[in-house]
């Protein structure tokens, strides 16, 4: 069952010039926080009443919906796959970040550089630790 609670401070239903529609922006901090309290990857959404001198209408139906996400957090313990090497091929191994930003990690990008020079993209879309 979905529950909702108002809370007004941080939206103030300001005009957007550019589509001319009411707009707010709720910061995400304030649905991590309390009264809140929502984790990452939770699904929201939002439902508007429209108030005049003469009382409030229904609420609107559910709009689309959103997910609180953020970026992951860097992968750990990189090293050397010593199984992998040969005159041929280096291979390396990390862990996947813990804190995944409400989504799933979807690839990793590889940079590598030499000792003490600028780090170049090695691989792209790698879908493995």
């Amino acid at each position: 069952m979905t529950s909702f609670t108002t809370n007004l401070r941080y939206c103030d239903g300001s005009l957007t010039e550019i589509i001319l529609e009411t707009a707010c922006t709720i910061p995400v901090s304030v649905l991590r926080d309390s009264p809140f309290n929502l984790p990452w990857g939770s699904s929201v959404v939002a439902r508007v009443l429209a108030t005049n001198n003469y009382g409030s209408s229904d609420y609107s139906l559910n709009g689309n919906g959103a997910i609180i996400i953020t970026s992951p957090d860097a992968p750990t313990s990189l090293a050397e796959n010593t199984l992998l090497r040969s005159p041929t091929t280096l291979g390396i191994k990390w862990t996947a970040p813990s804190f995944t930003g409400g989504t799933s990690i979807i690839d990793y990008r590889i940079n590598i550089a030499e000792v003490d020079s600028n780090f170049a993209v090695l691989a792209t879309g790698v879908v493995s630790t």
